[in-house]
């Protein structure tokens, strides 16, 4: 059977702060504690944010959830509701694995 994740990928939204850096951004906190809980919960694989390009970041869920689930619990993140990130769910084979 092949191993499909629904991950999440952020980018900044609206009220994203240009002249801030990553970490000082207002309500990214939030977001980590938010993320936190569905590690905490057996959840979520990896999670973090890109460190080239565009400001960006990938949340890799364990096998196993939906894309209903994850698309719920990524809209659900302050975060995304403050406007600070955006969340996009896309699917992902996973390819190889250790």
């Amino acid at each position: 059977m092949k191993d499909i994740r629904f991950v999440v990928i952020h980018t900044p939204g609206p009220a994203w702060n240009a002249a801030l850096p990553f970490f000082e951004q207002e309500g990214l906190q939030d977001h980590v504690e938010h993320y936190r809980a569905l590690l905490a919960a057996g959840k979520l694989s990896l999670g973090g944010p890109f460190l080239q390009g565009p400001v960006a970041g990938m949340m890799v869920p364990e096998p196993g959830l939906t894309e209903e689930e994850i698309t719920e619990f990524a809209q659900a993140d302050p975060a995304v509701a403050a406007g600070l990130l955006k969340a996009e769910v896309r699917p992902w084979l996973v390819g190889m694995k250790k």
